[in-house]
């Protein structure tokens, strides 16, 4: 691990003397990436700096036990500096951790209607629009490019982006089957019905991460129909991405957020591009499971994943245990996401550390 430390510090001196480079201010996308990395690595460096501050401390707090005058003293502070190691041991091995690259990326999020009806669509509003408080809440911003109404005010289908610093990692956790149980308001006999919406996140793809052949893809462009966003318009800008027509590879993206032809189209093409990226990630992954029986099932994207239960005022996320798992309704449908996400990172955390103790067979620096 030590070495891997000793990397990652070079490489922040390597950062910091690029971002004082004129030629990277005069390139915005290499300073975003350079600030971005920066602030990355910066809690590391700073918890390696004081690591290398406190063992110097121990050293000279332990020269201090063969003074008489200064043992008991030196002795406390013995005791303090080594429980601090300690914990920046512990804290530098979650700094470790293995790292989503496409956490910083922005993301598209589709909502897709279920098993549940005109109350399905419903439940998919009632997603939406906890998604867009939640990502005001992360400082994000979503943005509705398409959505197909349905019964009651309802959507079958929404899609839309969520922009900003680390959107893929704010929203990840949401892929999956999301499960609603309560009362429909079109149920006389006071039943509760249980309904579904899925939902895909997938991080925008970057220029060059999909080699999109536009001989295969069809556009056309038509009248703005349906809720697409606030303000949709009302000419012919609306874009339809048509990719390889009538095959089995076949995908279609609308786009009719924007007002310009242009711009819809840009962006048709760009949700497509991410769809195709994902293809080719969900692909190698289920090759992945396929080698690893033993994680079979783990991370499908059509796995149940939550539930929100009206009537006991409880959302549990099925991929957690104990009193992580529930959170109140209330709160998480109001926006209130981020403690259950908070939940959900740890325990990716807890289990990446499993298992690098289980590779590494334990081990600590050993500083004090």
């Amino acid at each position: 691990m030590s070495g891997r430390l000793a990397e990652l510090a070079a490489e922040f001196s390597m950062v910091e003397r690029a971002l004082g480079d004129p030629a990277a201010l005069a390139d915005g996308r290499a300073y975003a990436r350079l600030t971005r990395r920066h602030r990355e690595l910066l809690p590391l460096v700073t918890l390696l700096r004081e690591q290398e501050a406190r063992v110097s401390d121990l050293r000279g707090a332990r020269e201090l036990l063969d003074d008489p005058d200064m043992r008991d003293l030196a002795q406390g502070e013995v005791q303090a500096l080594t429980a601090r190691l300690a914990e920046i041991e512990s804290e530098l091995e979650v700094l470790l951790l293995p790292t989503d690259p496409d956490d910083v990326k922005d993301v598209i999020l589709e909502l897709r209607a279920g098993a549940g009806g005109a109350e399905a669509g419903l439940f998919a509003v009632d997603l939406l629009r906890m998604y867009t408080r939640y990502a005001e809440g992360a400082g994000l911003k979503l943005n509705v490019l398409d959505a197909s109404e349905s019964d009651l005010g309802g959507a079958s289908k929404v899609v839309a982006e969520v922009t900003g610093e680390f959107a893929f990692r704010a929203f990840k956790w949401e892929r999956g089957v999301h499960r609603v149980q309560r009362v429909p308001a079109t149920e006389s006999q006071g039943r509760i019905h249980t309904s579904t919406v899925t939902v895909a996140v997938l991080p925008e793809a970057e220029e060059g991460e999909v080699q999109l052949d536009l001989s295969e893809v069809r556009i056309d462009v038509f009248r703005s129909q349906g809720a697409g966003g606030q303000g949709v318009n009302t000419t012919d800008s609306a874009v339809r991405a048509v990719y390889r027509a009538g095959t089995p590879d076949e995908i279609v993206v609308v786009c009719q957020d924007g007002r310009s032809q242009i711009k819809n189209r840009e962006k048709a093409l760009l949700v497509l591009a991410s769809r195709l990226a994902e293809r080719e990630r969900a692909a190698r992954e289920e090759r992945e499971r396929t080698e690893r029986a033993s994680q079979v099932g783990s991370g499908d994207r059509s796995e149940k994943i939550r539930t929100y239960n009206y009537p006991q005022n409880r959302v549990t996320d099925h991929r957690l245990e104990g009193d992580a798992k529930n959170h109140p309704l209330d709160s998480v449908i109001a926006g209130g996401l981020a403690p259950v996400v908070a939940a959900l990172a740890r325990d990716e955390r807890e289990r990446q550390l499993l298992q690098m103790a289980a590779q590494d067979g334990g081990g600590q620096y050993g500083a004090a």
